[in-house]
């Protein structure tokens, strides 16, 4: 699966992740391959990416909205921070 994770100032990741864990406004949820299309509003808190190689990267999201469909994922954010 394919995710972008884009700020007003630059793009912070893009490339294969396993899975994501999104701060969701109305809660946390994970998003595997084949899920189903999503738009949502994101809230604060960690956006969790396990990568091909089962490494862990966690950003701090401040709010933004998500869009999923066929496999792509676009997280436009406010402000984020690494971990």
């Amino acid at each position: 699966m394919y995710i972008e994770i884009i700020t007003p100032d630059k793009t912070i990741f893009e490339g294969e992740v396993k899975t994501a864990r999104i701060p969701g406004k109305k809660g946390s949820f994970q998003v595997l391959s084949d899920h189903a299309p999503i738009v949502s509003t994101l809230d604060k808190g960690p956006i969790i990416l396990v990568g091909m190689n089962d490494s862990e990267t966690i950003y701090e999201a401040d709010g933004g909205v998500i869009e999923l469909h066929k496999n792509k994922i676009i997280l436009l954010v406010e402000k984020i921070i690494e971990s």
